[in-house]
């Protein structure tokens, strides 16, 4: 496992050098990084809406798009900067152990994406009642939402669409989980390919 890991290593650190030699200006990066997560939560909440709830779709959940597309871009951005903070972190060590406790704070931060999604629906909802001049109570818009992740967590098999629902627009935030584990993968698979030889 420990040829696994260096592998694993080696590669994630080649990957930020790429980053590093290739990201540009912060100025010019960190807008088009937004443009593009913006891009991503509209396209996952679109991609939620027409797979989980075709039924739902209407001139409201139309408007819901935009504030739930610019507070998970947000989300996303800041998730990104602390993952490139947390794999220079992860890359200088030299403890196996340490460096998968590293990496693991990513795994928190896809669990809390799927939980943000709940609280941009109830801020974004919020939001196009306020623009639109009629405000709704927005504590019990936040219990329902809450009263939904409950039941989700209570009986998931009645609430399968929207458990999936939350996964879909998490999705973005779970690009460098899933980044990670491809990573391990494939250095796991060149490691048996190498003790196969």
């Amino acid at each position: 496992m420990t040829g696994t890991i260096a592998v694993w290593r080696e590669a994630l650190a080649d990957l930020l050098a790429y980053y590093d030699a290739n990201r540009g200006p912060l100025i010019l990066f960190v807008p088009a990084l937004f443009i593009f997560f913006v891009v991503v939560n509209i396209l996952s909440y679109w991609l939620a809406m027409i797979t989980a709830f075709p039924y739902m779709i209407n001139w409201y959940y139309f408007k819901v798009q935009f504030p739930v597309g610019l507070f998970g871009a947000l989300f996303d951005c800041l998730s990104f900067f602390v993952t490139v903070y947390v794999v220079r972190r992860a890359v200088r060590t030299t403890d196996s152990r340490e460096y998968i406790g590293h990496l693991s704070i990513d795994l928190i931060i896809a669990v809390l994406a799927t939980l943000w999604v709940v609280y941009v629906f109830t801020i974004s909802g919020w939001i196009i009642k306020w623009v639109e001049a009629n405000p709704s109570d927005f504590a019990a818009r936040a219990q329902r939402y809450e009263q939904m992740v409950v039941d989700a967590i209570d009986n998931p098999v009645d609430n399968f669409r929207n458990i999936y629902f939350g996964l879909v627009m998490g999705l973005s935030a779970m690009i460098p989980t899933t980044v990670h584990f491809a990573m391990f993968l494939r250095a796991a698979w060149q490691q048996g390919e190498r003790s196969e030889v």
